[in-house]
């Protein structure tokens, strides 16, 4: 049986990521901060699927937290065969409305977290040949929107290098790129959903279903929904300052309120 970890796993797109691999067989490491909550997650997936679910408390805007993580990722006598970073967070509000200790911490999670677990996994990876990375981005990625969407086109840009660097190693690298998903994330950031339109929102399970078929087929970017694909289709040849005037306005409209 092959092993994945998945962090921020007691919510939204990691819960769904826990499900549908526990479904599948896959013994599971459970990364997030909230130990009871990831206790009962891990007892209801070994109940309902017999599968191995293991606990990992850690916090990913602290450099202990990173490191234990890390720790886990490169013990030779429990690999992990996928690796799935999507811990992360929003801010409310606009630039210079969040104070800089904020907007660190996220590039701390977003980022260097990013870059650090998938640097400890993939090195194993590529000794055994085989093996594979989900990185959550955002469609926010391709728009100019604020510390989020930068630090998510980060999250594009070095998983897709990191990708073509390892190609022919049998480690794969996939930036998934969802658009608004029916989570706690909103919430959790104080920002209100009531005016997003209904025909924007995707169902975590759907979503993780595509990316892991995605993965499959060797993709290093997916966007798992016809309708934000056109829509970022038409990003690409949209003028940047138009773009750019259209996602400032957007995000007044969609975002924290």
């Amino acid at each position: 049986m092959t092993t994945a970890l998945i962090t921020g796993a007691t919510a939204g797109i990691g819960a769904a990521f826990a499900r549908r691999l526990a479904a599948e067989g896959h013994n599971l490491v459970l990364v997030a901060r909230n130990t009871e909550r990831l206790r009962e997650q891990a007892t209801e997936l070994h109940d309902r699927h017999g599968i191995e679910a293991e606990v990992l408390t850690a916090d990913l805007s602290e450099d202990d937290g990173i490191a234990s993580v890390e720790a886990r990722l490169t013990d030779r006598q429990q690999s992990v065969d996928l690796l799935i970073n999507n811990a992360g967070f929003g801010n409310k509000g606009r630039y210079l409305e969040v104070s800089t200790a904020d907007e660190l911490k996220m590039l701390k999670v977003h980022c260097e977290a990013v870059l650090r677990l998938t640097s400890a996994a993939a090195a194993g990876m590529k000794e055994r040949g085989r093996g594979g990375v989900v990185n959550v981005a955002s469609v926010a990625a391709f728009v100019p929107r604020g510390t989020y969407g930068a630090s998510k086109a980060w999250v594009v840009q070095f998983t897709q290098g990191a990708a073509r660097d390892l190609a022919g190693s049998g480690v794969r690298l996939m930036a998934l790129c969802p658009g608004f998903v029916r989570t706690e994330f909103h919430e959790r950031a104080g920002m209100g959903t009531g005016n997003i339109p209904g025909w924007m929102w995707l169902d975590a399970d759907k979503l993780v279903a595509t990316a892991l078929a995605d993965l499959a087929r060797g993709k290093s970017v997916s966007i798992p929904d016809a309708r934000y694909k056109t829509l970022m289709g038409l990003v690409k040849v949209a003028p940047r300052g138009l773009l750019g005037g259209v996602t400032s306005k957007t995000g007044r409209k969609y975002g924290p309120q």
